[in-house]
């Protein structure tokens, strides 16, 4: 690899990982921007679009296409808000949950073939330290949408 260029080395592997797991999620028919929003939607339950475009840390057009294509497929729902209705909450449907548990299976088996040569420890480990990498002002996740 990359010796004594940590930066660059993570670099390589994000390389490396950021294409295989863009290949399992389109084979479910999903961008990593539209993963990243079923997920926020099945962790954090139903939100407001404002709060989504907070998370997101995108632009509100960016977050609109993103769930115009959810709602297309069947996988999210924008409704009012009962209690103000300039305000919409957004949903995950059943369908998006049940597609997002292939997903995660998908995402699992495309991590045991990257991870194959690292033990449990070693995995954890590799957790905790990109938990601290730093990201930038403005590093959105979902900017391949």
């Amino acid at each position: 690899m990359i010796p004594h260029r940590p930066g660059l080395a993570l670099a390589y592997a994000g390389q490396i990982a950021n294409g295989r797991i863009k290949e399992a999620l389109a084979a479910h028919g999903l961008k990593p921007a539209h993963s990243y929003v079923l997920m926020l939607l099945t962790d954090k339950g139903a939100m407001g679009q404002q709060a989504l475009v907070e998370e997101l840390n995108v632009d509100p057009s960016v977050l609109v296409a993103i769930l115009n294509d959810l709602e297309s497929a069947g996988l999210a729902e924008r409704r009012r808000d009962p209690a103000d209705r300039r305000r919409h909450i957004v949903e995950i449907r059943d369908r998006g949950a049940e597609l997002l548990e292939e997903v995660d299976r998908a995402v699992a088996a495309v991590e045991a073939e990257l991870f194959a040569d690292l033990d449990t420890d070693e995995i954890a480990a590799l957790q905790r330290l990109l938990e601290r990498v730093k990201p930038g002002t403005d590093d959105g996740c979902t900017e391949d949408h």
